[in-house]
């Protein structure tokens, strides 16, 4: 069975045959070039601010390797979103938008101009929905087919997990925010070297002692994704706060890092392209808590990462990353905060496409000052003061946008 198992999942994962590679990215002046070594099927671009990037998803294609930037353009960046689409993100020097975009005639090629323009017309464009071209007929790939079909009984869904209990006031007009400790149960999370104190029991006393500082200040709705020893798949988090229609999602962590001098606190919010390669090997360690026995029970198919990217998920998205600068400013005074602390990575747990999310870690346990503070009645209620004013602030500034 366990042979029959592996054969399938071989099957219906393996890699469609790709059509062309993207063999360079030019970068002009006030022009870009993607060329190709073979046929592709199509290409589509979006915009993402903070950082501002312009994101090309190349369809059929395989990616080839990063390149330095010109003028408008800062660096070239390319990985592979899934077995038949490369993504070429262009790290922008100044806000910038893609124009005239164009195929060449053998549909080797994609072109298109750089036009500079002001950061609030950028922010603006990157909340349009995503624009697609196709080259010309006669010089397009085949759409990969698929080869195979096999059907394997899975049994009855498992029945959602109960939702937990909303405290603070009984106002349903209030907003509500949604604290998650990270880990639990089976799963420590990191582990200090020095005083073997765990993630997962910083993570829950911190997630309480924010609970009590928000429903104190009685001006939120306040519920805990565990409020006691317990595993949760990633989904069922950002699923709690989905279900519960929240208004913010908060997922408190503990860092860790080989270098013990290490030490401070970052904000994550979402992104396809991480803002750099630690963040890209966070993200991937963290969703790993999903695998159980070698099972990966958050495994998403490649149509996920175009959901999460259409025009709701990149409003939710700039929404979490104001509050992330938000809850920087109001806690900075108090809580050692890393020199970049807003950072951007594809966690799991940050991607519910409704629900504005940010990932806080909070410091790092395996640095001895860090742990301390964290392990620490007064550290806690220190971090949990600063985030406490700062969603306070967040839901002030949106009652006030929508008075005017």
């Amino acid at each position: 069975m366990g042979l029959f198992l592996l054969l399938v999942a071989t099957i219906l994962t393996a890699p469609a045959a790709l059509a062309g590679a993207i063999g360079a990215v030019e970068v002009g002046e006030g022009e870009v070039t993607v060329r190709f070594d073979g046929l592709v099927a199509g290409a589509s671009a979006f915009l993402l601010a903070g950082p501002d990037r312009i994101a090309l998803d190349i369809a059929g294609a395989q990616a080839g390797r990063g390149a330095d930037g010109a003028g408008l353009v800062r660096a070239v960046r390319q990985g592979q979103q899934g077995p038949d689409i490369a993504r070429v993100v262009l790290d922008l020097a100044r806000p910038a938008l893609l124009s005239d975009p164009r195929f060449a005639a053998d549909g080797r090629s994609l072109s298109f101009r750089l036009r500079p323009v002001s950061a609030d017309e950028f922010a603006r464009a990157a909340r349009a929905p995503r624009t697609e071209w196709q080259p010309p007929a006669g010089y397009r790939a085949r759409p990969p087919q698929k080869r195979y079909s096999v059907t394997v009984p899975i049994g009855r869904p498992k029945p959602a997990l109960p939702l937990p209990k909303i405290e603070g006031p009984d106002n349903g007009r209030l907003p509500l925010v949604v604290i998650d400790a990270g880990h639990g149960g089976h799963d420590p999370g990191a582990i200090s070297p020095h005083s073997g104190r765990r993630e997962k029991d910083i993570t829950l006393a911190l997630a309480k002692a924010v609970r009590d500082q928000l429903v104190a200040g009685g001006r939120v709705r306040v519920a805990l994704t565990r409020a006691d020893d317990r595993f949760l798949v990633l989904e069922e988090r950002y699923g709690i706060a989905r279900r519960l229609k929240a208004d913010l999602f908060i997922s408190i962590h503990a860092d860790s890092a080989e270098n013990e001098e290490a030490r401070g606190a970052s904000i994550y919010t979402l992104s396809e392209v991480a803002s750099d390669r630690e963040a890209a090997k966070l993200a991937a360690r963290e969703n790993k808590a999903n695998i159980i026995n070698g099972v990966d029970l958050g495994a998403h198919s490649g149509d996920v990462s175009s959901i999460l990217l259409d025009l709701t998920q990149r409003e939710t998205m700039n929404v979490a990353s104001d509050f992330a600068r938000l809850l920087q400013r109001e806690a900075g005074d108090q809580v050692h905060f890393r020199t970049d602390a807003h950072r951007f990575a594809s966690f799991v747990v940050l991607k519910a496409p409704d629900t504005p999310s940010i990932l806080f870690e909070t410091g790092f346990i395996s640095n001895r000052d860090d742990a301390d503070f964290l392990a620490s009645k007064a550290g806690q209620q220190t971090i949990a003061r600063g985030i406490r004013d700062a969603v306070q602030i967040h839901f002030a500034r949106q009652i006030a946008a929508v008075a005017r």
